[in-house]
């Protein structure tokens, strides 16, 4: 349901510079503009000849050059790796299997011809990549390749963060009834691997009706993509409910069977330009947050740029893994070296982020079913940045 409102709120595409797209999404198929390669191009340093050897040499040519026909057989042009190979060509004798000895030229040509033909790689207008490819330097070479200055791509995500609490210390050890947050720190992380620009962290917002329309809209003329911690029960404390009936928001999901973070939501709400936003209501336990970010919030994101949401690994059970009755149990687990068998962590509680630190993911234990070790079962990864810990 997230991915899907995603996708239908995907905003149209937006034209910019080539070096500047990495890590956009392609918003439409990108097409050879000419055959790949443009022309027969020499895969070798050596000699274009014609005709049988030897052969008496008439010139040079150098990458970048429009070399003339070679018209007499019997003769050669010298010829360098990436330049053109002249009309009139038979073949091509590398320079490690030539001599030159008294103006002439001999050697054999290798039986595979060292040239590439036009429209080897791709002819013109053929489709290279669809559009919704993530866009990284390989496509950016590519396209660099086929000649393209510009790449059309689906516009960036805006993302805020409100964190709500009167509880919460922003400095400082816990204590005396307060604790550390730890969601207004970590989040834009989260949300930065998923492809949003964070355009700001507001708060700890006091726990007020007032003071949380307020923050909400202020958020909503930032960004695209709302996302708040806490209150998304309904406690004398909890008004994210009651401000998202006063700002006419409409439920995409109001709770879900999963555990930890079940009191997870997600509601579309009418932007000031009459273009609607969505708000992303995370639970204020840290772990159920993450949760609700991975389950929630990465779909959304993901049909909002436009990209295919990606079918969950299986990896093997390296030891039990209890059930969760009628909710889906999202267990924290770390990936072995091999990346193909997961094993619980400890300390994972839904405050507690000491497991999800040493977390890769999360195994997936469908309602009314327990993991055995051994077992495949779906996982969902965390989302790493390239470097990062595997």
């Amino acid at each position: 349901m997230a991915y899907r409102a995603g996708r239908d709120a995907a905003a149209g595409a937006e034209e910019i510079a080539l070096a500047e797209a990495d890590g956009r999404t392609l918003a439409e198929p990108l097409r050879t503009l000419t055959d790949l390669p443009a022309f027969p191009t020499s895969s070798i340093d050596g000699w274009a000849v014609r005709g049988a050897g030897p052969w008496r040499p008439v010139g040079r040519v150098l990458a970048g050059g429009t070399p003339p026909p070679l018209t007499g057989d019997g003769t050669c042009v010298e010829i360098a790796t990436g330049a053109m190979v002249p009309d009139g060509a038979s073949a091509l004798v590398r320079i490690e299997d030539s001599t030159n000895t008294g103006g002439l030229v001999s050697g054999e040509p290798r039986r595979v011809p060292d040239w590439r033909l036009p429209g080897e790689e791709a002819k013109q207008g053929e489709e290279l990549l669809p559009a919704g490819t993530a866009v990284d330097p390989a496509v950016v070479g590519v396209a660099a390749t086929c000649g393209y200055e510009t790449l059309r791509v689906f516009p960036e995500l805006r993302a805020a963060l409100l964190v709500f609490g009167d509880e919460l210390l922003t400095s400082g050890p816990p204590g005396s009834g307060r604790v550390r947050d730890s969601l207004g720190p970590q989040v834009p992380g989260w949300l930065r691997r998923y492809g949003a620009t964070v355009a700001g962290v507001t708060g700890p917002v006091k726990d007020t009706l007032a003071a949380h329309l307020d923050a909400i809209r202020a958020g909503l003329e930032a960004a695209d993509l709302v996302c708040t911690t806490g209150g998304t029960m309904h406690g004398p404390v909890d008004h994210l409910h009651p401000a998202l009936a006063e700002l006419g928001a409409e439920y995409i999901v109001n709770t879900v069977a999963v555990r930890p973070g079940f009191p997870m939501l997600l509601a579309r709400v009418p932007g000031p330009d009459g273009r609607p936003r969505f708000l992303a209501g995370l639970p204020g336990n840290p772990q159920s947050a993450v949760i609700a970010l991975v389950t929630l919030v990465a779909p959304l994101l993901a049909g909002l740029r436009g990209r295919e949401l990606p079918e969950l690994p299986r990896v093997e059970a390296a030891s039990p893994v209890p059930g969760r009755g009628n909710f889906t149990h999202l267990a924290l687990a770390a990936l072995d070296a091999d990346g193909r068998a997961a094993k619980p962590v400890g300390h994972v509680g839904s405050a507690m982020l000491r497991g999800l630190a040493n977390a890769h993911g999360f195994v997936v234990v469908r309602p009314g079913t327990q993991a055995e070790a051994g077992d495949l079962v779906p996982f969902l990864p965390l989302p790493l940045l390239p470097g990062e810990r595997s």
